[in-house]
């Protein structure tokens, strides 16, 4: 019997190490990008052998509420990770989560790229930008324009910049404030709004059936589901928004194991899985992680912040 028992531990040492059980936080309601990133940081790491990783959502104020949540409440976990966008950027350009700055967090890893889009009903009168934008013209109080977050949010920005440049002045633009990309083609299904400003990762959720791409706010036509989207510059409208997706964690986790989030990361977007995962979760090649993700978060903060300037958006 003793032996028997010395085997059996000496077999359960030999077993591996079960990983251990990370969290994501998707800073919206389920269904938009957000949800996206989380759920492809959670397949593509445990694909390469890295951490079990459980999905959470804590929507409010288009992101503020889990960046204070963190900063305030669990600075120092350290396997809490959140997930963040462009327009998380843009939001700590303008102000929007208070006296927040880029460096109040850790930034661990940028795993994608995306790009802002143009949606409609499949039933709408609208099938270009140029139908559109000509209805708009004509009153502007028939066509609702759902976006996540309020007045300054990136999907308001990319359809002030598109009518600006359409010759409308944004402010004629009638737009309802939503949570995340999910709630917004809720709406425009049940007839609520007429448009969607929202990015190319969610129309790949939505495109086809009961929902139209008008445009994808790309230098080029994209690949994949949306393929056969024309661009805004092809419609004559000159307007490119691309935007990073990624995670963030406290500011008080430690070096220790900042690093060992980022070296999982990084191990991660080498594995040779990656980039059919990244694709089929509708973004596009990025990666950058640690040190120059900081650095890069900080220039595209005062980048959004020129740009906000614009609309006079900056608080």
């Amino acid at each position: 019997m003793m032996r028997t028992f010395v085997t059996l531990i000496l077999a359960a040492c030999a077993l591996p190490v079960q990983a251990f059980e990370a969290e994501c936080i998707v800073p919206s309601k389920p269904g938009g990008a957000m949800d996206l990133t989380c759920k492809l940081a959670q397949k593509a790491l445990a694909t390469a052998g890295g951490p079990r990783v459980r999905l959470s959502y804590m929507p409010g104020g288009i992101g503020a509420v889990a960046w204070h949540t963190l900063v305030s409440q669990r600075r120092a976990e350290p396997d809490t990770l959140v997930a963040f966008s462009g327009g998380s950027l843009l939001n700590l350009a303008q102000g929007k989560f208070g006296k927040a700055k880029a460096g109040d967090v850790r930034w661990v890893a940028a795993i994608g790229a995306d790009y802002g889009m143009i949606a409609v009903r499949a039933d709408s009168p609208y099938h270009t930008l140029r139908e559109l934008f000509d209805a708009i013209r004509s009153d502007p109080q028939k066509v609702v324009i759902a976006v996540s977050g309020t007045i300054g949010s990136q999907d308001w920005v990319k359809m002030a910049l598109l009518a600006q440049h359409a010759g409308i002045d944004p402010k004629r633009l009638r737009f309802v404030a939503l949570e995340g990309g999910g709630e917004s083609f809720t709406a425009m299904g049940a007839g609520f709004v007429q448009v969607v400003s929202g990015d190319a990762s969610e129309a790949g959720l939505y495109a086809g059936g009961n929902v139209r791409i008008l445009a994808v706010l790309a230098e080029k036509r994209l690949p994949g589901v949306l393929k056969d989207v024309p661009t805004a510059r092809e419609q004559g409208i000159d307007v490119v928004w691309p935007l990073i997706r990624g995670v963030w964690m406290g500011p008080a986790v430690s070096d220790a194991d900042y690093r060992r989030w980022v070296a999982a990361f990084e191990r991660m977007e080498a594995a040779p899985d990656f980039a059919r995962l990244r694709a089929e979760a509708g973004l596009y090649p990025f990666s950058m992680t640690g040190d120059a993700l900081t650095r890069h978060i900080k220039q595209a903060v005062t980048d959004y912040n020129r740009q906000a300037e614009q609309f006079h958006l900056v608080r």
